[in-house]
Formats: structure tokens, sequence, C-alpha cells
């Protein structure tokens, strides 16, 4: 183990350390996601999935061959009780470089114009700004926090809503190769990342969104908690379908 991880405390994760360091090696290797000399713009929210994503990011740079250059980039929505600050300060606390971006984004999803999709207005916004920030920062890859569970549930998100069998990218190239989104946490469970996270007493931040906790991703995160309850052996079986997909036997 590195002296960065040593010097944060991980021995009081170890376990859940080996199994991160272990899955985001096997999706980079899966995918090439990170090549020597990358610039990688690392989106953060505030939340335990960013955070650890940086964190892994970050310490692996002590230990592997591969260097490259990661820039954190927050997109600030605009709702009063901003959690920008608070984001700000940990990532300085931690020398994560910090690209904070204050926008309207959450107040014009939530406005009368908008009401029936704020989600979806606000992820695009931002999703759109992010890439715009990359560019002008000189980073080719984008990193995101998506773990097993979120690819898991917009499969279903997208049967139930809109109807197409698809689902989040491990690796996903946009503009011609101009930019690539990659998720090195792909093949982490939601349930490893809060344990490392809170092992490693990152900060909770409040999600200011009045949505939060009301979208349709949530009733979709807890029809798949009923299932694996009844059935431990679900969640992997639902990940690995994905790979899986015998078009021979789906409709025309």
């Amino acid at each position: 183990m590195s002296r960065f991880a040593r010097v944060h405390g991980v021995k009081r994760a170890t376990g859940a350390f080996k199994v991160l360091n272990r899955q985001v090696g096997k999706a980079q290797e899966a995918y090439d996601m990170i090549q020597e000399g990358d610039r990688v713009a690392v989106g953060i929210s505030g939340g335990k999935d960013s955070f650890t994503l940086m964190w892994i990011l970050q310490e692996r740079l002590s230990r592997i061959p591969v260097k490259y250059h990661l820039e954190g980039i927050h997109i600030d929505p605009g709702f009063d009780d901003s959690s920008a600050d608070q984001i700000a300060q940990y990532c300085e606390s931690m020398n994560y470089r910090l690209r904070v971006e204050k926008t309207d984004f959450g107040i014009r999803a939530h406005s009368d114009e908008n009401r029936e999709n704020p989600c979806f207005l606000c992820s695009r916004l931002r999703r759109q700004r992010i890439f715009e920030l990359a560019q002008e920062m000189g980073c080719t890859k984008i990193a995101f926090g998506h773990h097993k569970d979120d690819l898991i549930e917009t499969l279903f998100l997208n049967m139930c809503y809109t109807g197409e069998i698809a689902t989040m990218m491990p690796y996903q190239e946009f503009f011609g190769g101009e930019i690539t989104v990659i998720r090195p946490l792909a093949y982490t469970d939601e349930k490893n990342i809060a344990y490392f996270a809170r092992a490693m007493n990152m900060p909770e931040i409040e999600n200011a969104c009045p949505t939060s906790g009301a979208s349709k991703r949530e009733e979709i995160k807890q029809l798949l908690e009923g299932l694996y309850k009844q059935n431990p052996k679900i969640r992997g079986n639902l990940f690995r379908s994905m790979s899986r997909v015998k078009t021979d036997y789906l409709l025309k």
C-alpha cells in the first residue's frame, strides 16, 4: 500500500480499499480508460461516489507506472443552500485541484416551465457545461463516479421510461473522440463505496436539490433493493446480463 494511502488513514478501510482498488483496476484493464499523459476532468458532485473516485484516482498515481493529471470540476446548480464552499474546502484539504462553476441550472430545471422532469434538464445542462469546461482546461477525458448500481438502475430507467434497452457505458467517446467519458467505478458496488467513504471520514454533504430522494431513479432503486433482498444473486446477474445480450431473442 502506498505512502499516500497510509497517510490518509486507509488502514481503517483496508478490506474496502482492496476491493475498490481491484475493481477500478479491472475497469481500467478492460477499457484502457486512462493512458500516459492524459488530462482527466473529474466530476465532483459532493457525494460519496465522486469523492471516492477522486481519492482512488489520486492514490493510484503514487504506485502505478501510468502518469496523468487530474482536475476536479463542480457545477453549482444555484440553490440557496449551496454546498460549493464545503466541497471546495474539502478538496483543498485533500490537495485536489477544483474548479467551481456557479450556474442557475437547478433553478431553471425546477421552474414553472419545466415541472415534468427537472432531473433530466438539470443533468443535461450540467453535463454540457462539464464538457465545455473540460475542453477549456485541455482535458480529453471526463471521469464520473457512476458505479455498478447506477448502471443497473439506468438500464431499468431506460426500459421503463424511454422504451429502450440501454445503460451508461464505462468508456464512451464523444465529438469524434475529442472527449471521452470514463467511469472507473463501473464494476464497484455502491455499498462498498459507502463503507469506504465512511471509514475514510469523507464529508456527508447534504444535497440541496428539492427533488432529491423523490426522483424516478430513486423509485427504481427501491424496486431493485426489494429484489436484492429476496435473492442477493440478482444484482450480479443483472449486471452480467448487460454484456450477455442475445439479440436473436429480442423483438425486431
